[in-house]
Parts: structure tokens; sequence; C-alpha cells
């Protein structure tokens, strides 16, 4: 009975923090197309516990989407699933794999052509035989049928999701999703506060996270500023934990020079590319206006080496929890609580961060700003 409980304790306590996977194990996506992705046959890992018909951890995570998605093979999903699987959205969770078939079904029939693009995973080991991934996701759909957002609209999309998970022996059994749904709602023509009104209607979680805080998640300790980190060494997952804590935690904008390239880009959320250090200084003060006071925490950063040895990918989980009381990205202030929950994946090349991808559900946001107002706005 000790022995389980220390196991559980261990795996807990490497989903979070700063971890590695060795590149030399898998065969990385790279720029890859699906159809010369699934011929790299060499088998380096052999993850124990796994099906055989995986070369590696990547080759897994690659596949399984491939088949649930695109061959439309609901099924695999029992194969690769926990039971009891936890799903991380942001501000609510969902248990069981029931959720997961449920919420498949559900946008395969509003976007039943859907095309998964991955174009990235970011990897490494967790506990004994555990392993995490962070996949990076573009889709192409089109909506033939009604969805959650409202009426079908015969409309083409694309959006970016990215996708935390974490398994073993074959099966996932916890995942933190992020999705661009703030951009598929723009392209389908509905107006995204509306939208998010009669979900804020429709939810749940009225009663919860915005009526009972049980205490606020702010920036600063009581009375104390929040402190500046400072690396431990010279390896690229401090450099990043740095980077994060100084620019999003301390609010030092200024910093970006520092640890940016001057022409680096940001895709960003809703299908802008930011480039350059004013473009991107610019999006983080009109994000944090909106939650001023609001806590930046990172959940886990993973990082590996690029091929050729050059540079690094590095994911980056984080979360932003906080009250809307500013005039920023996200309009007037109604002073709910709002927990966001993101997914960066960063290049670093010569200690410095050329490209990022930051991906959350702004639709969500607005969801949790509207809660509890809908009737008083009306």
């Amino acid at each position: 009975m000790t022995e389980k409980k220390e196991i559980k304790k261990q795996v807990a306590k490497d989903v979070y923090g700063i971890h590695y996977g060795d590149s030399n194990e898998v065969n990385p996506v790279n720029n890859h197309d699906y159809n010369d992705f699934v011929k790299l046959s060499e088998s380096k890992q052999n993850p124990k516990g796994f099906d055989k018909a995986y070369n590696d951890f990547v080759d897994y995570i690659m596949k399984i989407t491939h088949e649930i998605w695109e061959e439309k093979g609901i099924g695999v999903i029992y194969d690769t699933y926990h039971n009891n699987v936890t799903m991380h959205f942001g501000a609510h969770n969902a248990v069981g794999i029931q959720s997961v078939i449920a919420g498949t079904l559900e946008t395969l029939h509003a976007f039943p052509d859907r095309k998964l693009i991955g174009q990235n995973v970011v990897w490494s080991k967790f506990g004994e035989n555990g392993y995490l991934s962070s996949h990076r996701i573009i889709s192409t759909a089109t909506n033939l049928n009604d969805s959650g957002f409202g009426p079908a609209t015969g409309k083409k999309v694309n959006f970016r999701t990215t996708v935390d998970c974490a398994a073993e022996n074959n099966r996932i059994f916890e995942e933190w999703l992020v999705r661009d749904n703030l951009w598929i709602v723009k392209q389908l023509g509905f107006d995204p506060v509306e939208v998010a009104k009669k979900m804020a209607l429709n939810s749940k979680d009225t009663n919860g996270v915005n009526k009972t805080h049980f205490g606020k998640d702010e920036n600063f300790k009581g009375q104390y500023f929040p402190e500046k980190y400072q690396a431990k060494d010279n390896s690229v997952g401090e450099l990043v934990k740095e980077a994060y804590n100084n620019i999003y935690s301390c609010r030092l904008f200024n910093e970006v020079t520092k640890y940016y390239q001057e022409n680096a880009v940001i895709h960003y959320i809703c299908d802008k590319d930011l480039v350059g250090h004013h473009k991107i200084q610019g999006m983080l003060v009109s994000l944090f206006a909106s939650f001023p006071n609001a806590k930046f925490t990172i959940d886990r950063i993973t990082c590996n080496q690029r091929p050729e040895k050059d540079g690094h990918d590095v994911a980056v989980r984080w979360r932003i929890s906080g009250l809307h009381e500013g005039l920023g990205m996200f309009g007037k202030p109604l002073g709910n609580a709002v927990e966001i929950l993101g997914i960066n994946h960063v290049k670093v090349i010569d200690g410095k961060i050329e490209e990022e991808w930051m991906t959350y559900d702004g639709l969500d946001v607005l969801r949790q700003i509207h809660i509890g107002h809908v009737d008083e706005e009306l």
C-alpha cells in the first residue's frame, strides 16, 4: 500500500516543474507531412506498456490523433484513454472517458471534414513508465451542421489547438486542452460576446468560481511584491522560466527586449502574428490590463533539443487567475473571477526566443466574464 502511494506522489510531482525529453529517442515531427511521418518506421524508444504499433511516444500521439479524428476511429479512444481520464479546459474540468467520446462526436458532427495537422510534439518522460506530450495542431474544417456556437454556416475555418497529455500503459489519464474558440466563432460570423453570453447563461459554474472566491488569486503575496526569478543555471528550461516569471508575473514588459530576438514573432490567438518587441509588449499590456492584479503561474515546462542541435523547442503550460477588474482586451470590467489555461510553444535559438505560439480559449474567458451579468446587460 505504501509503495503505491509513493508512486502516485512521484507521478503528480513529475507532471509539473521543468523536464527534458531526449530527442534522439524519437522521430520528431519536424516539417514532415503526415504521409511522410508515418513512413518513419525506425523504433527508437519502445515505450514500456504501450502498443507495439507505436515506434515511440511522439508516434503514439500523432497516430492516435489521426485515427480518432480523420479516420473517424472513435473506438480508438477506448484503447488509448483511461476510463477515469481527467480533462482540463481552464475554468472547468471533465472526468471520464464518456466525456471524451461525447466531445469528439459533437465536434465531428459540426465539422465532419476536420483535418488535424500536427505541427510539433514536445515531450518528456515522467515517473517510471509515464510520458507527457504537448501537441500543437492546426485544424481546417467546414461547419456543415449545428454546433455549440450556433446554427450551421457552411463556412470553412482554421484554428490552433494545443494539448498536453499525460499517459502510461498506452492510456492517457490526464489531458489539458486549449483551443482558439474565439477565432472559430469570428470566422463563422457570430458575435463572440453574444455567443459567450449564451454560454454564460447555460454555465454550470454560475454559483461556483465567480460567486465564491475562496480568497482572491492576486499577484501580491499579502503586501509583498512579486519576486523576480533568477535562473539557477544556463539551461534552456531555466532561461524560459526566468523570462516568463519576470515578464508575466512581475509585469516587466520592458524585458521582452532581453529575452526575445528583435524580429521575434508570436503567433497569437485569432490568427494574429505579432512581430517585434513593440507589438509583443502591446499584446501583453492589453491582456493584463483586463486582469491587472491576476496571478500568473507556470504549471510545467517541457524541453526538447531541435534537430541538428538548432536550439530548443519548449512547451510552457500556464495559468492566469484573478478578477476582471480593468479595461483592456476583454472590454468593460465586470469584476468576475476568471481562470485562463494557456499553453505556449517556444523556439529558442542562441539563448533568445525567436518564435512563439500562444494559445488559450478567449471565448471561455468571455463566458466567465459574463456569468451572473447577462440579465442586467440585456
